[in-house]
């Protein structure tokens, strides 16, 4: 398969995170990161492929009925990807936005950057 960082990207936030089967959860993962992957949170860092599916796992776990949202288009400089997001409940405003940037090679991505831009607390 031949992914291109805009595909990468939107793949990330749809079919890892937003994906509420493990199974293809899985597939997926192993399909858009690189083995040795780096995930960089606001407070902590994946590093594997391993571990970015245990932690994309937690937070499914989490908030299992939230969902997450592109917020625009995907933006790509080079092998650098961005995308805006959101995420909440289902069908509802979002409870927090934020932003991944990936850096890709390959056709996976190698190191993966989220930040989280803005927290509501819903009412």
């Amino acid at each position: 398969m031949n992914n291109t960082v805009a595909d990468l990207m939107r793949r990330n936030l749809l079919d890892v995170f937003n994906e509420p089967d493990p199974e293809r959860r899985s597939a997926a993962t192993a399909q858009i990161y690189a083995e040795d992957v780096v995930w960089h949170e606001p407070d902590r860092v994946a590093r594997s492929r391993e571990a970015l599916a245990e932690r994309a796992t937690e937070l499914r776990a989490q908030a299992p009925d939230w969902v997450f949202r592109p917020d625009g288009p995907v933006s790509v400089n080079d092998d650098l990807g961005h995308l805006g997001f959101q995420y909440g409940p289902a069908g509802q405003p979002p409870v927090a936005t934020g932003m991944d940037i990936a850096h890709c090679k390959d056709g996976v991505i190698v190191e993966l950057y989220t930040f989280v831009t803005e927290v509501r607390h819903p009412s």
